[in-house]
C-alpha cells in the first residue's frame, strides 16, 4: 500500500477510534442526571457501566471471527455504525431497562470495532514500524475518552445527560461515513479460503492470549471504574463543582495518550514484557490508593501517573500479538478480540461491583479495594510465552512452544 493511503486510513481510523472511545465514557459524567431522571442510585449506576462492557466483551471473539470471513474493513465499520445507532438510541430511552439495552448494543458496536480496526493498522506497516501507529490507535482511545468526561461533564448542567449523548452518537456516525471512504476497500479483505486452516483457530488455544487476557481483568476494571466515578465522587464527596470534577477526569484519562506510543515503542524494542507489564500496572495501582485523602492537585498528580501506565500496558499487550509466530496473521484480530474479551467480561464484573462497593463502604474504601484487584490478576503473567530477538535483529518474536 503506498505511504499517503496508509497514513490516511490510519488516520481516520484514530479518529473513529476516538469517537467510540468518547461515546465508551461519556455516561459517567451523566450518572447523576440518570439517577435522578429514572429513581436509581450507584449500585444501579454500576450496573449501567458493566452493561457496556458485557457487550464488548461477549462479541470481541465474534468480532475477530467475522473479520477472519468477512475481513476487518468491513466488521469495523459496521461496528462503528451500531456504536452510533446505540448511543443515539440511548439518548432516548424511555426507561432505566431500555437504556440498559441500547448501552449494550453500543457495547456491541465497540466490540465489533475494535479488533478488525487495530489489525487494519498493523497491516499497514511492515515489522519494526508497528508500535508507533498501533501505540498511536491505542492512545486514541485515551483521547477520546478524556474528551468524553470533560465535555459532557461541561454540557450536562446545562443540556441535560440526553442531549450529551445524543450529541456523542451523532458526531461518530459522521466519522464512520467519513471512515467509509478514507479507508480503502481493497485493504482489509477476507482471508482467502485457502489460508483459513480448518478446525479450532490456533489464536483461541495459545496460551499467551490467555494470560494477558486474565492478567488484566483488574485492570480493565480499574481503568473504566475511574473513569466512570470519578466525577460523580468529585462532585457528590469532594464537594468539587462538575467543570473541577471534569478536568480532574480528564487527567485519569489523557495521560495515556503519551503512554500508548511510549509502550509500543518499548514493546517493539525490548523483550521484557512481564517486567513492563508488572511496573506499569503496579506503579498505577500504587498512587491510586492515595486518592481517597488526596486534594485536587494530588488528584490530578494521581490520575496522571494512572492513565500513563494503563495507556503504556495496553499499548505492549497490542504490539505483541503481532509477533507470535504460532498465530497466523489473518488470526491476529481474533487474538486480540478474545484476551479484550476475557479483560472486559472480568472488568465489566468489577465495575458494577465498584458501584456496590461505594453504595456499602462509601467511595473511600472502595478505591482502596480497586487497586487491590488491579494487581491481583499480574500472577497470570507467568504463563505469558517470552519474546526473543530473532537472529540479524528485526523486530521480537515469541519463543517457540506449542500451545496449550
Amino acid at each position: 500500500m503506498p505511504e499517503q493511503v496508509a497514513r490516511r486510513a490510519t488516520w481516520a481510523l484514530v479518529a473513529l477510534r476516538t469517537g467510540y472511545a468518547y461515546n465508551w465514557f461519556d455516561v459517567g459524567p451523566s450518572l447523576i442526571p440518570i439517577g435522578a431522571t429514572f429513581s436509581v442510585g450507584p449500585a444501579d449506576w454500576g450496573i449501567l457501566v458493566a452493561t457496556f462492557l458485557v457487550g464488548a466483551g461477549l462479541f470481541q471473539v465474534p468480532a475477530g471471527l467475522l473479520a477472519r470471513r468477512h475481513g476487518p474493513r468491513a466488521v469495523a465499520l459496521w461496528g462503528a455504525a451500531l456504536l452510533s445507532a446505540g448511543a443515539v438510541a440511548s439518548a432516548f430511552a424511555p426507561t432505566f431497562l431500555v437504556l440498559l439495552a441500547t448501552r449494550f448494543a453500543a457495547g456491541v458496536g465497540a466490540a465489533l470495532f475494535f479488533s478488525p480496526a487495530i489489525g487494519l493498522v498493523a497491516s499497514y506497516y511492515p515489522p519494526g514500524r508497528r508500535g508507533l501507529p498501533v501505540g498511536g490507535f491505542s492512545s486514541a482511545f485515551s483521547a477520546g475518552a478524556a474528551a468524553g468526561i470533560f465535555v459532557p461533564a461541561l454540557i450536562v448542567p446545562s443540556v441535560g445527560w440526553r442531549w450529551s449523548l445524543l450529541l456523542g452518537g451523532l458526531a461518530l456516525g459522521l466519522l464512520t461515513l467519513l471512515a467509509i471512504y478514507l479507508v480503502p476497500s481493497t485493504t482489509g479483505g477476507p482471508s482467502p479460503r485457502s489460508t483459513v486452516a480448518p478446525g479450532v483457530p490456533r489464536s483461541l488455544l495459545f496460551r499467551g492470549v490467555w494470560a494477558i487476557g486474565l492478567a488484566f481483568i483488574g485492570l480493565e476494571g480499574a481503568s473504566f471504574a475511574t473513569g466512570q466515578f470519578i466525577v460523580p465522587y468529585g462532585v457528590s464527596v469532594r464537594g468539587w463543582t462538575s467543570a473541577l470534577a471534569g478536568t480532574v477526569g480528564l487527567l485519569f484519562i489523557l495521560p495515556s495518550v503519551v503512554g500508548g506510543p511510549v509502550g509500543g515503542m518499548v514493546a517493539e524494542r525490548r523483550t521484557n514484557h512481564r517486567t513492563q507489564f508488572v511496573l506499569a500496572t503496579v506503579g498505577g495501582a500504587a498512587v491510586l490508593t492515595a486518592l481517597p485523602i488526596a486534594g485536587v492537585f494530588a488528584a490530578i498528580l494521581i490520575g496522571a501517573i494512572f492513565s500513563f501506565s494503563y495507556g503504556f500496558v495496553f499499548a505492549v499487550m497490542y504490539v505483541i500479538p503481532h509477533y507470535w509466530r504460532q498465530v497466523p496473521r489473518e488470526e491476529v484480530p481474533l487474538a486480540i478480540g478474545l484476551f479484550n474479551s476475557i479483560q472486559l467480561a472480568g472488568g465489566a464484573l468489577l465495575s458494577a461491583a465498584f458501584g456496590g462497593f461505594v453504595a456499602l463502604w462509601s467511595y473511600g474504601p472502595s478505591w482502596e479495594l480497586l487497586a487491590g484487584l488491579e494487581v491481583l490478576p499480574l500472577v497470570f503473567l507467568f504463563a505469558l510465552p517470552p519474546l526473543i530477538a530473532p537472529r540479524g535483529g528485526g523486530p521480537p518474536a515469541v519463543a517457540e512452544s506449542p500451545p496449550r
